[in-house]
């Protein structure tokens, strides 16, 4: 059920779905129609695909729907971390190929090297790639501390350049270890190569899907606070055309309900 802006000045779009597979189903609905609408218009597609626990049900959902000309796409990587080959359990490269790369087979797929000798070239590298194109859509969630992929608070939202070095926050950290991805929060790298701020908000569309309770606090932080650093997400709502789909428990927290 659509869920009203919370301020009217602001763009964000979000709705609140019983449950996190009506919220997926709804989010891969869109996902699906702006994939194919794009390349119906422009004979190819450019997308920004996020990892993690929250985003299982969308990208099941969305790898399964019909008329998507995968080859005619374009993916790109929205972090990794430092130090990690795409083979190791908790790599971003092994969820994407595994759960989108290896099922839909996009035409062109631009991973990130985590396992780079030089994090800064390897930013500069994928920064170089990525601003040849434009963005059509960006699917992304939200973490536990409101980071934006791995822009943790306060996140850098002046930077250009597309691709940064990032330094991982205890909650972030103690977020990926919560998942299951590492069995301690020792195993939790401390950097990352992570896409700016300022590169997701360039993508014409944004569809942000954000189930579970422990993502409420964050959420209403958010959706509800200030546009801040500090809530990184927040930047959200200052794009044109972002949709943001939370299932209930998620938008628990929130004062205005529907």
């Amino acid at each position: 059920m659509p869920y009203s802006n919370l301020i009217t000045e602001e763009y964000v779009k979000i709705e609140v779905f019983k449950t996190k597979e009506a919220c997926a189903t709804a989010a891969a609905d869109m996902a699906s129609e702006i994939l194919k609408q794009t390349i119906a218009a422009k004979a190819r597609a450019s997308f920004i695909v996020a990892t993690g626990a929250s985003q299982f049900d969308f990208m099941k959902t969305l790898t399964q729907k019909d008329g998507i000309e995968w080859h005619k796409t374009t993916m790109y990587h929205l972090d990794e971390y430092i130090g990690f080959t795409e083979d190791h359990p908790a790599s971003f490269r092994r969820y994407l190929k595994e759960r989108l790369v290896d099922v839909v087979h996009p035409g062109t797929v631009h991973f990130i090297q985590g396992e780079a000798a030089d994090p800064a070239a390897e930013c500069r590298r994928v920064s170089d790639i990525i601003s040849q194109d434009t963005i059509d859509v960006a699917f992304v969630g939200i973490g536990e501390n409101g980071h934006l992929a791995f822009n943790d608070p306060p996140a850098d939202f002046d930077t250009e350049l597309p691709y940064i070095v990032v330094k991982l926050d205890d909650a972030c950290r103690k977020q990926q270890m919560g998942e299951g991805w590492f069995a301690s929060l020792e195993e939790v790298p401390n950097t990352a190569i992570s896409m700016s701020i300022q590169q997701i908000m360039k993508s014409a569309a944004i569809i942000c899907t954000v189930p579970d309770k422990r993502k409420a606090r964050a959420v209403k932080q958010c959706f509800e606070g200030a546009i801040s650093p500090m809530y990184p997400a927040s930047i959200l709502r200052k794009h044109p055309k972002a949709f943001v789909y939370l299932d209930e428990d998620a938008a628990s927290l929130l004062s205005q309900q529907r």
